[in-house]
């Protein structure tokens, strides 16, 4: 009951605000209004987080968010980064084919190779891309529309390669980082974007932005750790924008998304975390991977301590994510490899009868929990992510929670929390409801697109699986099969049926449209 009235007060005091208070009452009205924080993790499988069951990396600091806030079972990203930031950023699921359009990543390459320069290169990319309809809306739209500033550092937006234009129309008031999502596999860029000028950064000279190679040798080892053109770590750089944004608009109310790289490979670490040196469970290349993940545990860290510093902590929403399961970055021979297989066989995996498991492919940090399957699959594993969500005094402490939520539903709740309308065509559901303890009224299902086929989830916890090779679906019960083992479509064809044709509706009558097939879903490269 007091949680109601709270919200019933603080609706009536931003409701006077939107319609225009007086003034010397803005500043009061401003601080009723909670900052909202979204860490967005790149390729983080929920596996890799100790609060999750991780017995090599220890999470502290993301544990702690979880510790004091609530911590979601059933959350569902997409299979892969941009149509995962795409879900994300426009309330949309990534099985429709007509919401959105992805560019080629590399586009910003050219800059450095000389073929073009960056105003010829966001020409190209909004030729392609089109103009934007005036009535859709963005998830910083809806902060910045509530009275908020808005900021975004890291990887940008859904990419591929994305431009000025729509960092703006997408309602940032700032942003900081990469356009291109293949030179963020780089963590040493000769230059980055702050609000449409480029920046560049002294001792960083590789034009690959200091991307290494995969599958550990002895060869990329040395190729990895030459520090020739590789000063400054981008993650060491976003963490010090990121705390400047938090300073500078500590008096009035902000929303900050930071769509980090790590622990997105290929594996590049200034160091080695002390706490894996001496680690004889692991390879040097896993000691390497597993740093990425502290380093990201201890920027959580460090946003957390300068909340709690400038006294913002209680009044701040932080929410913590990843866009995808789990990947592997750290394939060794005779350890595990990439694309993975059964290590004990030698075969790959069928994704009909056989299937990615980390104990038959060599995962020593079983990245994705126990789950089946990894990035890009439509089994659990490629799909299901973390989703942690930290509010001090709001959300009770500690709280795990069975609903049924997907990316596309993060728009629609924070739409519900400043009171601002979404149009009806988006996909998302509000779970704000769920935060506060209330009844909420969740999903009936999700959808998700992958390189397999589409696939739908029901919040009794049926699982309809198309694999769009064979033409084939599968029916499983997360409940009862945790690692989906068993297919049980023959006995339950009516149920089959019925979500057939609830998956084929969201796939606007065509399952091709949740058949991500890589560059043929693809706009064509931009030439010179």
């Amino acid at each position: 009951m007091r949680i109601k009235c709270y919200l019933l007060c603080v609706g009536i005091l931003l409701f006077g605000f939107v319609q225009g208070a007086p003034s010397n009452n803005s500043d009061t009205l401003n601080r009723s209004k909670p900052n909202v924080i979204f860490i967005y993790a790149d390729d983080l499988g929920r596996g890799l987080l100790s609060v999750e069951g991780q017995k090599i990396i220890k999470t502290p600091n993301i544990d702690k968010l979880a510790s004091q806030g609530m911590r979601f079972e059933n959350a569902y990203g997409c299979m892969l980064c941009a149509p995962a930031r795409a879900s994300l950023l426009t309330g949309y699921h990534d099985c429709h084919n007509d919401r959105w359009k992805l560019s080629h990543g590399g586009a910003y390459l050219k800059i450095s190779s000389g073929a073009m320069n960056q105003e010829e290169i966001e020409r190209k990319l909004n030729d392609q891309y089109g103009p934007i309809p005036d009535d859709e809306v963005f998830l910083a739209e809806v902060f910045k529309n509530s009275e908020y500033t808005t900021g975004e550092i890291g990887k940008l937006e859904w990419g591929f390669s994305v431009t000025d234009k729509q960092m703006k129309r997408h309602g940032w008031d700032y942003y900081y980082g990469y356009l291109d999502h293949v030179r963020c596999h780089g963590f040493y860029p000769p230059f980055l974007f702050e609000n449409g000028k480029l920046e560049y950064i002294e001792g960083n000279t590789r034009v690959d932005c200091g991307k290494s190679i995969e599958r550990e040798t002895d060869k990329t080892f040395e190729e990895r750790w030459n520090r020739e053109g590789k000063a400054v770590y981008s993650q060491n750089l976003f963490l010090e924008k990121i705390l400047n944004f938090i300073r500078e608009n500590k008096d009035r109310p902000f929303f900050l998304y930071h769509p980090t790289q790590l622990p997105h490979g290929p594996v590049a670490i200034p160091k080695v975390d002390d706490e894996f040196l001496n680690d004889s469970r692991l390879t040097q290349i896993e000691k390497e991977y597993a740093s990425m993940v502290k380093m990201l545990d201890d920027h959580v860290g460090m946003i957390m301590t300068e909340l709690k510093k400038l006294g913002l902590d209680k009044n701040t929403i932080l929410v913590f994510s990843a866009d995808n399961g789990h990947e592997i970055y750290y394939a060794q021979e005779g350890r595990i490899l990439k694309p993975t297989r059964n290590m004990k066989t030698g075969e790959f995996f069928d994704d009909i009868t056989t299937k990615y498991y980390s104990g038959l492919a060599g995962d020593v940090f079983d990245g994705n929990d126990g789950m089946a399957g990894i990035k890009r699959s439509n089994w659990e594993g490629g799909v299901r992510v973390p989703l942690i969500v930290s509010w001090p005094e709001k959300i009770e402490k500690g709280v795990s929670s069975n609903a049924l939520v997907a990316n596309y539903d993060f728009i629609s709740t924070m739409a519900d929390l400043v009171g601002f309308s979404l149009p009806t065509a988006k996909d998302g559901v509000s779970y704000l409801p769920t935060l506060l303890g209330e009844k909420s009224k969740p999903h009936d299902y999700v959808v998700y697109s992958s390189y397999l086929g589409p696939a739908l989830v029901t919040k009794a916890g049926w699982k309809l699986r198309y694999f769009a090779p064979k033409d084939i679906f599968q029916l499983y019960f997360l409940p009862n099969d945790y690692r989906e083992e068993k297919n049980l479509i023959t006995e339950n064809q009516e149920k089959a049926e019925q979500l057939i044709k609830l998956l084929s509706k969201e796939c606007n009558g065509d399952f091709k449209n949740g058949w991500f097939r890589d560059e043929k879903s693809l706009l064509p490269p931009i030439k010179n």
